[in-house]
């Protein structure tokens, strides 16, 4: 069979077996008819909270939270219907926050394509920097030892709005929501503490899973914290179309939202596979191997334990460039030592956590890298095996695994969470 998987910006085209051969995708949703309508009409009828022109006032400063260039949020639309909802606010008082977490900063043409140009010179557009203590305000603890530093701007606003979209997440359960203030505007130190090797390893910080989550436990406490006087997360297809919305109160519209998800993206399965083939969803999420370890955790949820994982992530941005991933990975000479030094009492150095992640697959299963973007010795240096032709690498894995082998494809990568019956 001849399938499409998502890669980059248009799709790789591989050849494979016919047969003992299962495809998990989500279940397609359309895209919405009038998607601006929808918007407006979720603004002006929320659930938990009064209708946004109620609440907001002419002269407060308003701060809105949205997803960095990693994401496939529809910002523009979703700043639109908002800012239009707020009759009577200037332009001055409104201040949109690229909530890139410990990501990098986005750069002023990632920016003009998030926004469009023209809102880029009408508002005062801000990437969150985790690492300016300028720019970060600390308010408080949390119950369970977390300190809380945030942006400055978020905090001293007068009416906080976040806006995301929500897909499964591999260790916080679900994105958006809450996630949009902490990591998203958190401070270096509040990070490391949020995801370290604990919170990282226990068996609730995974895919669909927020109540009993401890990462997703305390960004919710975090979130109240500084307060959300309003909240939008929408849900998005394959062509990265809206299909629903979701708006009000942040803990409520939020916990909808997710159900949705949970239900058209997470698929139950009795058995695991030999070989699992994903990708990382294409562009943007696919732009470097540091995301691409997503990817690989959606397939590590059904792999067999000795069987193989081959993943294709353009990885344009490389490792990437910002953070310490590359330099943990370089750092071990194998996925044993990187988990030995991770869960190490007192370490906390930036992306640790992917690393763990990655180094937990990496123990269960052999995992090949199809990336158009890093050299083979790159690769083999993220203690990966590079690939060119995926279908032959599937191919080779399957006669690995010897007779009647069995293969998942997840063409969408981790917009698809497949998980065994019996673990949920």
């Amino acid at each position: 069979m001849r399938l499409r998987l998502d890669y980059g910006d248009h799709g790789l085209d591989v050849d494979l077996p016919d047969d003992r051969v299962t495809v998990i995708e989500p279940v397609f949703k359309p895209a919405l008819a009038d998607a601006h309508g929808a918007l407006t009409a979720a603004l002006r009828a929320p659930i938990g909270r009064d209708a946004l022109r109620s609440l907001v006032r002419a002269g407060q400063k308003i701060a809105i939270s949205v997803c960095d260039i990693t994401r496939a949020q529809p910002r523009r639309e979703m700043l639109q219907a908002l800012i239009e909802e707020m009759p009577g606010v200037r332009d001055e008082d409104i201040t949109i926050l690229i909530a890139t977490g410990t990501h990098r900063t986005n750069t002023p043409a990632e920016l003009e394509a998030m926004l469009g140009r023209d809102m880029v010179e009408r508002y005062r557009v801000v990437n969150h920097d985790s690492r300016d203590d300028r720019s970060l305000i600390g308010v408080g603890t949390t119950s369970k030892g977390v300190p809380v530093l945030l942006n400055r701007r978020w905090v001293e606003a007068d009416f906080r709005i976040t806006t995301g979209f929500v897909e499964p997440h591999f260790f916080a359960g679900f994105s958006g929501g809450p996630k949009m203030v902490a990591p998203g505007l958190a401070g270096l130190a509040t990070v490391l503490v949020l995801h370290d090797a604990a919170r990282i390893g226990h068996p609730c910080a995974t895919w669909g899973v927020t109540e009993g989550n401890p990462i997703h436990d305390d960004v919710r406490e975090i979130a109240r914290m500084t307060g959300v006087d309003f909240s939008i997360d929408v849900t998005l297809n394959r062509q990265q179309r809206i299909t629903a919305v979701f708006a009000g109160d942040l803990f409520e519209e939020h916990r909808r939202a997710c159900a949705a998800v949970k239900h058209d993206a997470m698929c139950a399965i009795g058995a695991p596979f030999d070989v699992v083939l994903t990708t990382n969803s294409g562009y943007p999420l696919d732009q470097n191997l540091y995301q691409a370890v997503k990817g690989l955790s959606a397939a590590a949820q059904v792999v067999k334990p000795g069987g193989t994982i081959v993943c294709a992530a353009e990885c344009r941005d490389g490792l990437p460039s910002h953070g310490s991933y590359g330099q943990l990975l370089a750092s071990r000479p194998s996925p044993q030592a990187l988990l030995q030094m991770i869960t190490a009492d007192g370490h906390a150095v930036p992306d640790q956590w992917q690393v763990q992640i990655q180094a937990q697959i990496q123990m269960k299963a052999q995992v090949k890298i199809k990336t158009g973007c890093l050299s083979p010795a790159a690769v083999r240096a993220a203690h990966f095996e590079p690939v060119d032709d995926v279908g032959m690498a599937v191919a080779d894995a399957m006669r690995a695994a010897g007779q009647g082998a069995t293969l998942c494809v997840l063409p969408q990568g981790p917009q698809t969470i497949p998980y065994l019956r019996t673990e949920r």
